[in-house]
């Protein structure tokens, strides 16, 4: 019995003179980021994952304003839409000429597997679909806090013409603007900032949006 003993005991001083003291120095950080990130809190529910998890996400036939064809296309894709918590009606396809002049496109938040990049359908075709790479991003890092301890979906696109891209180029900077002939596509965090692309010369410009 007496080497039992003796390994209990220098267990518990282990435990004691270093297990204990461990936890007090890092607990207090990890419970801070926990916190923080959403992780640790007082009814065990991370409020940002379920968040993303309940993020309304239509099906494309629930955007009754984007042509068949275009419903069609983000069907086979497995695309839903996701939608911002205070949107009043379907919203994130939007057309534009985001092209040229006279051409009527269309542009698509899709999201597969809560992930979401902006789709371009040129002239309304599913011929050849655009995919605008810079705008693939986690549908969660678009959550925000939006009052009540409660959390939303804050991503939004919209059609943008010449005015607001110079005159916000003009108030905050950024990259210059090519000659405008054209709509951009506003990729908005909502009430925080924007980003707008812009085709040029065969490829996607990032421009000054909000600030």
């Amino acid at each position: 019995m007496t080497p039992i003993h003796r390994d209990t005991a220098m267990t518990r001083n282990f435990f004691r003179s270093a297990v204990i003291p461990a936890i007090c120095i890092f607990l207090p950080g990890l419970l801070a980021y926990g916190i923080l990130t959403g992780i640790v809190h007082a009814d065990g529910v991370n409020r940002w994952e379920k968040a993303d998890q309940e993020t309304v996400r239509l099906a494309p036939a629930g955007l009754t304003h984007l042509p068949d064809v275009v419903v069609r296309e983000l069907g086979k894709r497995s695309c839903s839409i996701p939608q911002m918590w205070d949107g009043d009606k379907p919203h994130n396809g939007i057309s534009g000429e985001f092209k040229k002049p006279g051409q009527t496109d269309w542009a698509v938040l899709c999201s597969i597997r809560r992930r979401s990049v902006i789709l371009v359908f040129w002239n309304g075709s599913a011929d050849k679909v655009e995919v605008v790479p810079s705008s693939d991003s986690a549908d969660r890092n678009w959550l925000q806090g939006i009052g009540g301890n409660r959390v939303g979906f804050g991503r939004a696109i919209g059609a943008v013409g010449k005015d607001y891209i110079i005159d916000h180029y003009r108030a905050y900077g950024g990259p210059a603007p090519p000659p405008i002939d054209h709509a951009g596509i506003n990729d908005a965090f909502v009430e925080k900032a924007s980003i707008v692309y812009y085709w040029y010369e065969g490829k996607w410009l990032q421009l000054q949006g909000a600030d």
